[in-house]
């Protein structure tokens, strides 16, 4: 299944909604970019007002090693040509529909990176700034690389070893971990209520979401809709 779909003229994205025999719940996820053309985010707000509780990602408090890897993204939104905006929650969340918030604290995410070799830390808190600079130079177009698509199965070889990668696994883990959590609280509390739960996370966890909905609680994705990303000028 297609979550993040990168062809040679534009980024989609699918929003994927899962349903279980027997419950009125859907589980809605949003699968997203940080950084994205404004028209995306105001196409996801206003799918999120038909929601009736948001789940959103989100490390909580600040620590500098989050502050640097940030820059990843930050620095392309800044560069006016490019067109792009950064994901804010001013930008996605509607006033009225409830938030909650289950991600790691900013300190639990640097312990979970800080376990992996030393010199590969240091090179991740390093290269993220640089990249950034690439990132902004080089505009939208930077998108068009198909190892930014994201499936909920590896289809290539070259797909199945980046979704092994060890830095990869450090920064999602425990969060994946959490979200599920925070999702089974929901279903097991709310299961018998005619709800919408928008799970608003980056697309490199949304196999994660996809298959620990099917495998825990057997909510499996019944429909999707493509959003477009950015089409690059």
């Amino acid at each position: 299944m297609q979550i993040i779909e990168v062809t040679g003229y534009a980024v989609r994205s699918a929003v994927i909604t899962m349903r279980r025999t027997g419950s009125p719940l859907e589980f809605v996820i949003f699968p997203m970019l940080h950084v994205a053309s404004p028209t995306f985010y105001s196409q996801v707000r206003v799918r999120l007002r038909q929601c009736d509780l948001i789940v959103i990602e989100g490390i909580r408090g600040s620590s500098v090693g989050v502050s640097a890897l940030t820059l990843a993204y930050r620095f392309a939104p800044r560069r006016r040509r490019n067109g792009l905006q950064e994901q804010r929650d001013e930008l996605l969340l509607p006033d009225d529909v409830p938030v909650i918030n289950p991600d790691v604290t900013a300190a639990e995410a640097i312990a979970d990176l800080k376990a992996l070799p030393r010199w590969m830390y240091l090179l991740l808190i390093v290269a993220a700034p640089v990249l950034g600079l690439v990132f902004a130079l080089r505009g939208p177009r930077t998108f068009l690389d198909e190892d930014l698509a994201v499936e909920d199965l590896p289809s290539t070889l070259r797909a199945e070893m980046m979704a092994d990668d060890p830095v990869e696994r450090a920064m999602t883990g425990r969060r994946d971990q959490r979200l599920l959590d925070a999702l089974g609280e929901i279903h097991g509390q709310r299961g018998d209520e005619p709800i919408r739960v928008a799970i608003v996370y980056g697309a490199g966890h949304v196999p994660a979401i996809v298959s620990g909905l099917w495998d825990r609680h057997g909510y499996r994705p019944r429909e999707a809709e493509w959003l477009t990303v950015l089409v690059p000028a």
